[in-house]
């Protein structure tokens, strides 16, 4: 059995990467921002980690009452994780090192997990560009709902009530016309994205995110 590192320090600071330190740990919590998953599923969101290494991670954060766990009922009958009100807690801290590490430069060329792009949304969101509205976004197939209000902004996982706009697409085309690195029209012509609705709402939702210019791989 891995014994858990412990840094021996009384800072807060220490206490907390006694509990989410470990590599992973913290992804594992983003993965699960938007709702509970499947080990499967978060396996899908955490290219890279080994099945060993997850289940101990999770074993780790279930420990630290940050992730539980839950059996499905039947028919399903399969392990479900979700977070505790003290892993929801950590959604400040996810986005303030994402507008830290925004900063940084580009090392990776893969895509980001559905869960990372709608953190970045909510990471680089620009409340001076925003237009209160409602927006459904169906994601590789997985619904979501967008709710800019009072230059604030709100992303719940499910189908949302008459949305002002709903836009149907894939992770990868989403995070290009959200961060204006192509039009929703060229989008649409190739038939990655759907639009429905205010096609002036879709072209200001585009504006939201001002991203940092992109570095190449180092």
């Amino acid at each position: 059995m891995t014994t858990a590192r412990r840094y021996d320090d009384p800072c807060g600071i220490a206490r907390a990467l006694d509990a989410v330190g470990d590599r992973w740990a913290l992804l594992v919590v983003r993965e699960l921002i938007f709702g509970p998953k499947r080990f499967l599923q978060l396996r899908q969101g955490l290219r890279g980690v080994s099945p060993n290494v997850l289940s101990q991670r999770l074993r780790d954060l279930e420990a630290a009452d940050v992730v539980r766990r839950y059996m499905l009922d039947p028919p399903a009958e399969v392990a479900v994780y979700e977070l505790t009100a003290s892993g929801r807690a950590l959604e400040p801290v996810l986005l303030e090192l994402g507008r830290w590490g925004s900063q940084q430069p580009m090392r990776a060329a893969g895509e980001l997990s559905v869960s990372a792009l709608l953190l970045a949304l909510k990471t680089l969101f620009d409340p001076a560009a925003a237009a209160d509205a409602t927006f459904a976004l169906s994601i590789d197939g997985d619904w979501f709902g967008v709710t800019v209000a009072s230059s604030s902004i709100d992303i719940t996982h499910g189908r949302t009530g008459h949305p002002a706009v709903t836009i149907e697409t894939d992770a990868a085309t989403l995070r290009s016309v959200a961060f204006g690195r192509e039009p929703i029209t060229a989008a649409e012509r190739d038939g990655r994205l759907t639009l429905h609705g205010s096609r002036y709402l879709a072209e200001r939702f585009t504006r939201m995110f001002p991203a940092p210019h992109d570095q190449p791989p180092q």
